[in-house]
């Protein structure tokens, strides 16, 4: 493939500082030091007062909802995009809250504003945003109103390491965030997540809940003081305090998220330069070209269509196939969720039609690769070829 979706963006230093590891006596492989280390920085870089390093952004969003559903065992509602990764609603499901799914806003692929604050409700535990694919998902106004309400914003960042709001880095705005570090995202790790707070409780809960639930993860004398005197028929180093699973990662990720993380800002700089070619170049008689690109940091490039036209759309598909322009139809992972199977039967019969912006980026939506070190040259092609198709 000519373009793909992806370009290795792990680069020689990334392994040789892995290599060096494994070169010592006896390596320490599993969750350690380098963890630790990479969960500070990235701290530091975000903005954030506590990280947790996880095997990847989809355990980052179900411990997430693990922690909401500690405070909210009745269950309830978590306002949802209806235009994402299937972890963002599955992790809602399994923790057996209702999501209520929103349209999209065209300009930053992540949910109506205006509509989200339409359908919060006395049932409302939490508003899930994801900030699609390198847009800033945020609106002055919903940020004001969660507040207002005292409704907890939940920021899924997997796609838009670096975007920001009014110059404030996306994932340190809400109550908890999300990232991921896998192979196409803007920095890797190999797999990897991160889950971000400012709360100390939440921090020590998720310790637990990464590692089994296991009470001695807490790093916090005081919570595992009261745990062990509640419970003195338990050995202290296995007392569990949640249900939960193995979602640790290892040194290998601490130590390429290490390395990785001091490309960064440059990274997000050249994927967003790459954006605002790819846009001027663009037809904006066939494409939309009006994207929120303040804050943006850009994941992929956006083909969406201003009409429906279906026979247009095919000569596309096959115009792009044919010139080695690798795309992804429904620009997000599936397009339109409330048309998946897992999902579908728990919904009104074509609640889907009622998602006009969500349907229209379905069917009449791209993403096209963007990677830091793509050539002006290959944008231009690109382009030229999608911008060919009449």
């Amino acid at each position: 493939m000519k373009y793909p979706l992806m370009r290795n963006n792990i680069l020689r230093e990334d392994l040789d500082a892995v290599i060096e590891h494994l070169k010592k006596d006896d390596p320490i492989l599993t969750n350690g030091p380098y963890v630790k280390a990479f969960e500070e920085e990235w701290s530091k870089w975000l903005g954030v007062k506590y990280s947790v390093f996880v095997n990847s952004g989809s355990s980052a969003n179900l411990l997430t909802m693990a922690i909401l559903k500690i405070r909210h065992p009745e269950g309830g509602e978590v306002i949802v995009p209806s235009l994402t990764w299937i972890s963002d609603i599955s992790s809602v499901l399994q923790n057996g809250f209702t999501p209520i799914f929103v349209d999209t806003d065209p300009y930053s692929l992540a949910m109506d504003s205006a509509e989200v604050i339409s359908k919060i409700t006395s049932k409302t535990r939490a508003v899930f945003l994801t900030h699609a694919q390198g847009f800033d998902g945020l609106t002055d106004k919903l940020i004001h109103h969660l507040k207002l309400k005292n409704i907890p914003l939940i920021e899924d960042v997997c796609e838009s390491h670096g975007a920001t709001h009014n110059s404030q880095k996306a994932g340190s705005i809400g109550w908890i965030s999300n990232f991921s570090f896998f192979y196409a995202h803007h920095m890797s790790t190999i797999e990897g997540g991160m889950i971000c707070t400012n709360d100390p409780e939440v921090y020590q809960q998720l310790r637990m809940l990464r590692s089994h639930g296991m009470v001695r993860e807490a790093n916090d004398p005081i919570v595992q003081k009261a745990y062990k005197e509640a419970n003195p028929d338990l050995n202290p180093d296995f007392i569990f305090s949640f249900p939960a699973y193995n979602v640790r990662n290892n040194e290998i990720g601490g130590i390429m998220g290490l390395s990785q993380l001091k490309r960064l800002d440059n990274i997000v700089k050249s994927r967003t330069e790459n954006l605002i070619k790819f846009i001027k170049q663009l037809d904006s008689d066939k494409y939309r070209t009006d994207f929120k690109l303040e804050g943006s940091s850009n994941y992929a490039f956006n083909l969406i269509l201003i009409k429906p036209d279906v026979d247009f759309v095919e000569r596309l598909m096959v115009k792009m196939t044919s010139s080695g322009v690798e795309f992804r139809r429904g620009s997000a992972g599936g397009g339109n969720q409330t048309r998946q199977p897992y999902v579908k039967e728990l919904l009104p019969k074509d609640f889907f039609l009622s998602l006009k912006e969500t349907e229209h980026i379905h069917f009449f939506g791209f993403y096209i690769g963007n990677f830091p070190d793509l050539k002006d040259s290959e944008i231009d092609d690109i382009c030229n070829i999608v911008n060919s198709v009449n």
